[in-house]
């Protein structure tokens, strides 16, 4: 890991709170993720499932979490099971858990290698009523694989057909949406982490710069600084590109004339940034160019006012397309006449602006929250409008992340470069 061991304290806090949750006499387990192949002799670098994460801290593939509260046994009330290493892992992979190392970072005494999980679950699992089974639940993800979560459901019914099972994901979508102290100050340095490589961006860009160039000015900042590495695929969108939403290629040359959007975050002890900007390749806006800025700035501050705990998600985003019509008309993009006669399942502003405004962050970069519960305190949730012209070429994104709190919202990135001339003032210094 690069990032220094996370205090303990959160992982046993947020294994009592899904306790608490929990019907009585069950018993539940977590997975690591699969480890992917990526070609004929190696995998994708290994990411954690964030569930398992969120109630251990383990950061190793091959993990499982049991966690057992009446358990007639007290040694497997909370149980971790770990790949055991040896000489041969030792060589050739380097670094794995000891016993001591995983009780150290997840606050669990009771400590058994993987081969043991089999016998110790067999031994228990018939005192339990019911089970509950984690997979991802998260409704921006559509499995097409049966990843190791499905895999595992299918062993434990066949195994095990008469217990009662039950979902761990409900529970899990209720805790995750609200952050802890420790989590906000784990955002927070992911955020810190993207200011230095926005404004190091800010200072290398110049016509003629290859996206890719300055795609690798930014993962350099984030590996220097102990970072895990991107949250997400970069964004570099220069002129045209940047009306792709999801421009991933950034192999283009970045022309003079022409704005750039970005949109990047670091990924810290797996916590996320997500960041949007749009600088000008020359190092000064035209005049349409910061018009159509300003716009979008506006709407992001009015947006940004209006996440307040109890806010609704389908009224914020309606609220926040009468935002943008409002500068739309002004920018001459759209008439009165078009917002008069529009489609209310298809309104006018979304011509230009056709996204969502904002999304849950954490562990997931569109964390894990319920769609249909109102905003609470404690929730961090981006704010990212935009407007698209692909007729001009142009596409401007703004995303700062927010904490909402009992006093308010806080901007985490409220020290990250926004205003239009604070970006020419930085680009030009």
């Amino acid at each position: 890991m690069k990032y220094p061991q996370i205090d303990q304290s959160l992982f046993i806090l947020n294994r009592k709170n899904f306790i608490k949750q929990l019907k009585d006499n069950s018993l539940a387990i977590f997975n690591a993720n699969d480890e992917f192949p990526r070609s004929g002799d190696q995998n994708f670098i290994f990411k954690q499932n964030p569930d398992l994460f969120y109630l251990s801290g383990i950061d190793q593939e091959q993990t499982i979490l049991l966690i057992y509260p009446d358990c007639p046994n007290p040694l497997y009330r909370e149980v971790l099971f770990l790949r055991q290493t040896n000489d041969h892992i030792k060589v050739w992979e380097g670094y794995k858990y000891t016993k001591e190392q995983a009780k150290s970072a997840s606050g669990i005494t009771n400590i058994y290698w993987l081969e043991d999980f089999d016998n110790i679950l067999h031994s228990i699992v018939h005192y339990a009523d019911h089970i509950y089974l984690n997979s991802n639940e998260n409704d921006r993800y559509a499995h097409t694989v049966p990843h190791r979560d499905l895999r595992f459901i299918d062993q434990m019914r066949s195994k095990y057909p008469l217990h009662r099972y039950e979902r761990s994901a409900p529970i899990m979508r209720h805790l995750r949406a609200v952050k802890s102290d420790v989590e906000i100050e784990l955002t927070k340095k992911a955020c810190a982490i993207t200011r230095d490589a926005f404004i190091k961006v800010l200072k290398f860009t110049k016509p003629g710069v290859k996206e890719y160039e300055i795609e690798a000015e930014i993962i350099h900042e984030f590996i220097r600084q102990g970072a895990t590495g991107h949250a997400y695929t970069p964004i570099i969108a220069s002129g045209h590109n940047a009306n792709i939403l999801h421009y991933n290629d950034n192999n283009q040359t970045c022309n003079a004339g022409d704005v750039i959007l970005f949109d990047f975050g670091a990924e810290y002890a797996n916590y996320n940034a997500d960041m949007s900007r749009s600088i000008p390749v020359s190092g000064r806006f035209t005049a349409r160019q910061k018009e159509v800025y300003n716009a979008v700035l506006q709407v992001m501050k009015a947006a940004t006012n209006l996440l307040t705990a109890g806010t609704v998600w389908n009224t914020y985003h309606e609220e926040v397309g009468e935002l943008m019509t409002e500068q739309l008309i002004n920018l001459k993009l759209i008439s009165a006449g078009d917002v008069k006669n529009q489609n209310p399942a298809y309104p006018a502003y979304k011509k230009y602006f056709m996204h969502g405004t904002s999304h849950h962050l954490g562990i997931d970069v569109h964390d894990f929250a319920g769609r249909y519960t109102p905003f609470a305190e404690g929730n961090i949730l981006t704010v990212e409008p935009g407007i698209y012209i692909p007729e001009e070429g142009l596409g401007i994104r703004l995303e700062n992340n927010i904490l909402i709190t009992a006093n308010g919202n806080i901007d985490l990135m409220a020290d990250i470069p926004l205003e239009a001339e604070e970006i020419e003032d930085i680009m030009n210094s």
